[in-house]
């Protein structure tokens, strides 16, 4: 029997060990690898989602979104926006019912990457209305991986230069960790849900206000 919490506190998140994608990191430069990119996709049943835009630290900018990131089990794709802009083949992507596209926060993602060219989206499932039909009240991508797996997915890259002409090596992993983990995340709940072997754990939670 699976013990779901309903939610963590952060200091308990904190001490977990870290966790990263280890499968395959392709980064997508031009329009043609982005289309050899989408039909592998567009093969996949289910898919996690996510972006990233460069921070701006200027009162009232806010930059474009500059990298798709769409990952399954062991291949995550990096899209840089930036450089390929939103293509005709990633269009149909996200405006197709297939693959499902399980993000958090997709309509903040949405309403960057119609930024990028106008799309109508389908086959999106939001992970926060997920979790909270199933009884978990945490709504952050790092609890509500933090519950189900006792790992912790690290912000340590998340203000970093997502524009720069080379990603880091450290970037790679975080952008497709996030996807990854979104992925993970559903995968999991459809397991326990359709088995039906968990029990909801009620927690109180006291987050103290960093000093």
């Amino acid at each position: 029997m699976f013990i779901l919490k309903k939610d963590i506190d952060k200091k308990t998140v904190a001490q977990f060990d870290p966790v990263l994608f280890e499968g395959r990191i392709i980064t997508v430069l031009s329009p043609s690898e982005a289309e050899r990119a989408v039909a592998f996709l567009e093969r996949q049943e289910r898919v996690g989602i996510d972006t990233e835009t460069r921070p701006s630290f200027a009162k009232g900018h806010v930059n474009k979104v500059a990298l798709l990131q769409v990952s399954t089990l062991d291949t995550c794709f990096l899209f840089r926006l930036n450089m390929t802009g939103l293509t005709q083949p990633l269009v149909h992507f996200l405006q197709s019912e297939k693959p499902l596209k399980i993000g958090l926060s997709l309509k903040d993602d949405i309403s960057r990457l119609k930024q990028k060219g106008d799309f109508t989206p389908a086959g999106f499932l939001e992970l926060q209305q997920y979790v909270s039909q199933m009884g978990v009240e945490a709504m952050s991508l790092q609890k509500i991986y933090a519950l189900l797996f006792g790992q912790k997915i690290s912000k340590s890259q998340r203000l970093s230069n997502w524009e720069a002409d080379v990603l880091t090596d450290a970037q790679k992993a975080y952008a497709a960790t996030d996807a990854w983990a979104c992925l993970r995340i559903y995968e999991k709940l459809e397991s326990l849900r359709q088995s039906g072997d968990y029990e909801i754990e009620d927690t109180e939670i006291y987050e103290c206000e960093e000093e």
